[in-house]
C-alpha cells in the first residue's frame, strides 16, 4: 500500500502478484519517493515505480537477499535511480541501475545491469553488508560507508575517467589489493544499522550513527580530510533497559541534536550532545509492535510502523536548549550560536563564558565578556581592581565605552576619565624602569590609540576639560599636548609651547592651522621674541588677518622704539597698505606714527603718494598734522596744510624751510587770484624783509604775473637806490603802455561792431514774406489765413494757437508761468477803436496804469515767437524726449490693442 500525503485519505494498494509463501524481507525506498525495491525471503526483488503503479520483477538480482540499498542522490531522478550499490545478506556489494520505462512483450528490463564490485568480511569470513551509504563530497570524491553486524568500512576515492566515470567501480577497485579502513567492536546484535544527518536535500551530510552492539557511535563527516571521513567520533551507551538481550534497537534515524531508537514498544530519543535521554515515547499494545522507522530526507519527517499503523513525528524547534547543553560543557562558541536572537539567553552564555574565563585566569578574554553582558557595572569592576588587573579593567571600560548611546552623556565622562586615569597609571608606573621599557612603549600607544580613536571621538571631546586636568596632575605634558592636538585645541597647544619658551613651535602650529583668532590672542607674546617670523606669518595668512586686531601688539612692541621693532611693525603696516589695499583710517595712522617716530624718510613719499585730495585719503588728517608738528617734520605739515587746503599756514610754514616750497604753495589756489597774489605778497615780504636779498624780491615780481612793481616797493626800506628797480619800472611802464593800446583798439572794434549793427536792423525792417492763400499750418495742415499766424524766416508758418501750443511744454516752469499771465491779462485788455481822439486818451490813460495791448502782444511774441519751433534751440534740447508721454504710455499703449 502508497500513501500520497497530498491525498492521505485515499491510499493505493499495489498487488505484488504473488501466490507462494515467500514474504517481505525489506523495502527501500529512495530519497524522491519515485523508486521502490521489494526485497522476499525468497531471495526475489520486485521493482515498483510510482508513476507505474506495476510491480516488476528484478531477474538479474535473483537468488540475492537485498539487506541494504545505497541510492544516487546526485544522479537519482524520477525515471532512473542511476548508478546504486545493493548489500546482500553474503556480504556482496553489487552495482546497479533501474529504469522506469516500460516497453511492451519484449521490451527492456528495467534492472539495466547488475555486476559485484566488493566482499565485506568479518572475521568469520563474508557479513550480511547491513547499511550502505553512498555520497559525494564538495571537491568531487565519492565516498561509501558499508556496515556489517560488528565492523564500519570507508571506501573514499575518485571513480575512473572514461565511459563509467559515474559509477561505483573505479571506487572499489582501489581497493582490491588491500582492505579499506574499518572500525570494528566486539558486541553484536546480529545487524546494525547506519544513518546521516544531512541539513539539506542533495548537501553533503555533516554527521553520522550507527546502531551497533556496544552502543551508538556518533561523529561528524569530514569530506576534507583525506584518510578518514570520520571525525570527534565518540560511542554512547545503550539507554537503561536497551541493548543485546531483553529489548534490542531495532533502528536508528539521527537528527541534528538526537538520535532516536526505536524499540519494540517505545522510541527513545538521546541527546548526541551529553547522551541523555530526552524523550520516551510508548506505544499502545492494540497497534502491535513496532517494526521499523525512517526519515524523510525532503522534509524531515521521521515515520515508524506497525503491522497496524502509521506513525509521524514532526520535529519543530529542536535547537531551542541546546544552547544550555552545549553552555554545560563550557563550549560557549556554540551555545552563543544557537540563542544569539534570544538577548536573555545570549547574555546568560556571555556572563558565564566571562566568569569561566576570570577563573582560568584569562582576564582579557573576560573583559571582553563582561562588556557584553547586562551585568552589574561596579561589581565587575570591583572583581578586576581586587585581581589587580588594570589592564584588563582598562578593556572592560574600553568595550562598555564603545556600547554606549549617544544621550548616555554622565557614563561616557565617567568612562573617559576612568581609563585615562588608568592609563596615567601605568604609563607613571612603567616610566622610568629600563626592564619595561617595551612594555611602557606597547602602553603607550595603546594610550594614545585611545585618545585618537574615532570610536571615542565624541565621548573624549565631552569630556576634555577633566581629561585635561588629569594629565597636568600627573605632569604628562607629553600627552597634554598629543591630546589637545587631536581635539583641535590649538590654544592650550600654543599655551604650552609658550610657557615652555617654545615660541617657534608655538608659531608653526599657528602657521599650520591659521586660525585668526589665535594669532590675535597669542602675538603679543610672540612678537616679543620672534618678531621677524611672525610678521612673516602675519603676511602669508593676508586678508585673513584683520590688521586692527593686531595694532595692539604691534604698539607694546614698538613702544621700546628701538629700530628693529618699529622696521618690523612698518613692514607689516606697509603691506596692509600697498599690498592688501588696506582703506582703515586706524591702520593708517598708526603707519603715519610708525614714519614719525623711525622712518621720516618715508613720511613725506607716503603723504604725497596718498594724494592732495581731502577726500581720498585715508588717515586723519587733524592727526596727521598734530604728529608732524610734534616730531619737527616741517616739510611733511606744508603738505598736510595744503591738503587741508589751508595755503596761507601752508605758506607761512613753508618760508621757514624752503622759498620754492613756499613758491609752490602759492600758485596753488588757481580759481582765487586775490589770495594767491596776497600769498606772493607773504612771500615777497619775506624775501625782502627776512633775507634782504632784492634780487630774489625780483625774481618773485617775474614768476608771479599777479604782482606788480608799486605792490613791492613798501617792503623795501628807504635808503634802498632806484638802480635796483629801474628795470623792474621800466617794465611796468611799458606793460602798461601795452595795456592802454589794447584798450583802444578795442574800443575801435567796439564802435565798428555797433555800426554794422545799425545798418542790419535798418535792413531787417525791410524784409518782408508772401503768404499764398493755399498756405497751411505747419502744425495743424489747415488754411494759415483764417486764423492769426506767425510767418518765420525759415519758412514755416503756424497759427497763433498751434505756435503757442507747440511751444508751452518746451518752456522751463518760470517762463510757462509767465506765458499764462501775459495770455491773462491780454484777454482782460480791452480791444482798441478807430480814430476817436477818446480813444488815444483811454491808451494813454491804460498806459499810465499798466502794459498796453501791444506791449503785452509784443512781450507775448518775444516769448514765443522768438525763434522757429521746429528749427530753433527748443527743438534741439526737445531731442531726448519720448515721443510718448510716459506718464500717457498706458492709455496709449491699451488704445492701440
Amino acid at each position: 500500500m502508497s500513501i500520497d500525503l497530498g491525498k492521505a485519505n485515499e491510499p493505493n494498494h499495489v498487488e505484488l502478484g504473488r501466490k507462494d509463501d515467500a514474504k517481505v524481507h525489506k523495502m527501500f525506498l529512495d530519497h524522491t519517493g519515485s523508486h521502490l525495491l521489494i526485497a522476499l525471503s525468497s531471495t526475489e526483488v520486485l521493482y515498483v515505480n510510482r508513476n507505474g503503479q506495476k510491480v516488476r520483477p528484478l531477474a538479474r538480482w535473483k537468488g540475492q537477499l537485498v539487506e541494504s540499498v545505497g541510492w544516487n542522490k546526485a544522479l537519482g531522478t524520477e525515471s532512473s535511480t542511476g548508478p546504486i550499490l545493493v548489500g546482500t545478506a553474503q556480504g556482496q556489494i553489487f552495482e546497479a541501475e533501474l529504469s522506469a520505462s516500460e516497453g511492451g512483450l519484449f521490451g527492456p528490463a528495467p534492472d539495466l545491469y547488475f555486476r559485484p564490485l566488493y566482499v565485506l568480511n568479518e572475521e568469520g569470513g563474508p557479513a550480511p553488508v547491513c547499511s550502505l551509504e553512498a555520497e559525494r563530497g564538495p571537491d568531487g570524491r565519492g565516498f561509501v560507508i558499508a556496515t556489517t553486524r560488528q565492523r564500519l568500512f570507508q571506501f573514499i576515492g575518485r571513480a575512473a575517467e572514461g565511459a563509467e566515470a559515474q559509477g561505483f567501480a573505479g571506487l572499489f577497485a582501489a581497493y582490491t589489493d588491500h582492505p579499506p579502513p574499518f572500525r570494528e567492536f566486539p558486541s553484536s546484535l546480529g545487524y546494525s544499522e547506519l544513518a546521516f544527518y544531512t541539513p539539506k536535500l542533495r548537501s553533503a551530510p555533516r554527521a553520522f550513527a550507527w546502531m551497533m552492539g556496544d552502543g551508538v557511535l556518533y561523529g561528524a563527516l569530514d569530506c576534507g580530510r583525506p584518510d578518514s571521513l570520520l571525525s570527534e567520533e565518540r560511542v554512547w551507551e545503550y539507554p537503561e533497559g536497551v541493548g543485546p538481550g531483553a529489548s534490542p534497537p531495532l533502528a536508528l534515524v539521527l537528527t541534528q541534536f538526537h538520535f532516536l531508537l526505536l524499540l519494540a514498544d517505545r522510541v527513545e530519543a538521546v541527546c548526541t550532545l551529553t547522551g541523555q535521554v530526552v524523550l520516551r515515547d510508548h506505544f499502545l499494545e492494540k497497534f502491535g509492535p513496532l517494526k521499523h522507522m525512517v526519515k524523510d530526507s525532503s522534509t524531515g519527517h521521521l515515520w515508524a510502523y506497525t503491522e497496524r499503523a502509521v506513525f509521524r513525528y514532526h520535529v519543530q524547534r529542536e535547537a531551542r536548549d541546546v544552547w544550555r547543553t552545549y553552555l554545560d560543557m563550557n563550549r560557549f562558541d556554540l551555545a552563543k550560536e544557537y540563542c544569539r536572537e534570544r538577548p536573555d539567553c545570549l547574555d546568560t552564555v556571555l556572563a558565564r563564558e566571562a566568569d569561566f574565563c576570570f577563573r582560568q585566569r584569562r582576564y582579557l578574554e573576560s573583559a571582553r565578556c563582561y562588556a557584553l553582558t547586562q551585568s552589574y557595572f561596579e561589581e565587575i569592576a570591583l572583581k578586576f581592581l581586587e585581581a589587580r588587573q588594570e589592564e584588563a579593567l582598562a578593556e572592560f571600560l574600553q568595550r562598555k565605552l564603545a556600547g554606549l548611546k549617544p544621550a548616555e552623556r554622565t557614563q561616557a565622562t565617567l568612562l573617559t576619565t576612568w581609563l585615562t586615569e588608568l592609563y596615567l597609571s601605568r604609563l607613571g608606573a612603567l616610566q622610568g624602569d629600563p626592564e619595561a621599557l617595551n612594555l611602557y612603549r606597547e602602553t603607550r600607544e595603546r594610550f594614545r590609540s585611545f585618545l585618537s580613536s574615532p570610536r571615542h571621538k565624541e565621548w573624549l571631546f565631552a569630556s576634555r576639560a577633566s581629561i585635561h586636568e588629569l594629565l597636568a596632575s600627573h605632569g604628562d605634558t607629553e600627552h597634554m599636548v598629543y591630546f589637545a592636538v587631536i581635539m583641535q585645541d590649538y590654544e592650550r597647544v600654543v599655551a604650552y609651547h609658550c610657557q615652555h619658551e617654545a615660541y617657534e613651535e608655538a608659531l608653526a602650529v599657528l602657521a599650520r592651522h591659521r586660525d585668526p583668532q589665535l594669532f590675535y590672542k597669542f602675538s603679543p607674546i610672540l612678537i616679543r621674541h620672534i618678531p621677524r617670523q611672525l610678521v612673516d606669518a602675519w603676511i602669508e595668512l593676508g586678508s585673513r588677518l584683520d590688521a586692527r586686531q593686531l595694532i595692539p601688539a604691534l604698539v607694546n612692541y614698538s613702544q621700546g622704539g628701538e629700530a628693529q621693532q618699529v622696521s618690523q611693525a612698518i613692514r607689516y603696516m606697509e603691506f596692509c597698505v600697498n599690498v592688501l589695499g588696506e582703506t582703515e583710517q586706524a591702520i593708517h595712522n598708526y603707519l603715519l606714527s610708525l614714519y614719525a617716530r623711525g622712518q621720516p624718510a618715508s613720511l613725506l613719499a607716503y603723504l604725497e603718494q596718498a594724494g592732495a585730495s581731502p577726500h581720498r585719503v585715508h588717515y586723519d588728517l587733524k592727526y596727521a598734522l598734530r604728529l608732524c608738528a610734534e616730531h619737527g617734520h616741517h616739510r611733511a605739515c606744508v603738505h598736510v596744510y595744503k591738503v587741508l587746503e589751508l595755503y596761507e599756514e601752508a605758506v607761512d610754514l613753508a618760508l621757514q624751510v624752503d622759498v620754492d616750497l613756499a613758491k609752490q604753495c602759492a600758485d596753488l589756489p588757481e580759481d582765487d587770484e586775490e589770495l594767491r597774489k596776497k600769498l606772493w605778497l607773504k612771500i615777497a615780504r619775506h624775501v625782502v624783509q627776512e633775507e634782504e636779498d632784492v634780487q630774489t624780491a625780483m625774481a618773485c615780481l617775474a614768476s608771479c604775473p599777479l604782482l606788480k612793481i608799486e605792490d613791492v616797493l613798501p617792503f623795501f626800506p628807504d635808503f634802498v637806490t632806484i638802480d635796483h628797480f629801474k628795470e623792474a619800472i621800466c617794465s611796468s611802464l611799458k606793460a602798461y603802455n601795452h595795456h592802454i593800446q589794447e584798450l583802444q583798439r578795442e574800443m575801435e572794434e567796439a564802435t565798428a561792431s555797433a555800426q554794422r549793427i545799425r545798418r542790419d536792423l535798418q535792413e531787417l525792417r525791410g524784409r518782408y514774406g508772401t503768404v499764398e492763400p493755399q498756405d497751411k499750418c505747419a502744425t495743424c495742415d489747415f488754411p494759415l489765413l483764417n486764423r492769426p499766424f506767425y510767418l518765420f524766416l525759415c519758412g514755416h508758418m503756424f497759427h497763433a494757437d498751434c505756435l503757442l501750443q507747440a511751444v508751452r511744454p518746451g518752456l522751463p516752469a518760470y517762463k510757462q508761468a509767465r506765458l499764462e499771465e501775459l495770455q491773462r491779462k491780454l484777454g482782460a485788455a480791452p480791444a482798441p477803436t478807430k480814430g476817436s481822439a477818446r480813444t488815444k486818451e483811454a491808451e494813454g490813460g491804460a498806459a499810465t496804469a499798466g502794459p498796453s495791448r501791444e506791449q503785452l502782444k509784443a512781450d507775448l511774441d518775444e516769448l514765443v515767437a522768438a525763434e522757429c519751433v521746429y528749427c530753433g534751440e527748443l527743438m534741439i534740447r526737445s531731442i531726448d524726449r519720448p515721443f510718448i508721454d510716459p506718464q500717457r504710455y498706458e492709455e496709449e499703449h491699451l488704445s492701440w490693442l
